[in-house]
């Protein structure tokens, strides 16, 4: 029981440290940060985080080619609810982007912040 409880906390706290919140990641998109969504292409163009890419989750797993240029940068994944995009994060960062997060509660939490989406 001990060990389940370790790993648990283990996991929260490492998913945690590669999560940023909304208010976070418009600081770091101000600083050059990109944004990557990983949603089908109806739901990003049905609306989205202005000056986001649109990247599948399946590209993002078969090594993110089209990412490689950003490896040095900030690289913010979201999805609708901030779940499939922490697993796409972890994986960036298991391939080399030293800077990987995921937005926390995903576009979900940044409609509810108030924060602008566009369409298109």
């Amino acid at each position: 029981m001990a060990a389940l409880v370790l790993v648990h906390e283990f996991r929260a706290r490492t998913a945690a440290f590669a999560s940023v919140s909304p208010a976070e990641a418009v600081r770091l998109v101000n600083g050059g940060a990109l944004l990557v969504d990983i949603r089908p292409p109806e739901a990003f163009a049905a609306g989205h985080i202005a000056g986001a890419r649109n990247i599948s989750s399946a590209a993002i797993a078969d090594g993110a080619q089209a990412l490689e240029r950003f490896k040095e940068k900030a690289v913010i994944a979201y999805c609708d609810s901030g779940m499939t995009a922490g697993a796409a994060a972890r994986h960036l960062g298991r391939l080399g982007f030293a800077k990987a997060y995921n937005l926390r509660g995903g576009l979900a939490a940044w409609r509810q912040e108030n924060l602008p989406v566009v369409k298109g």
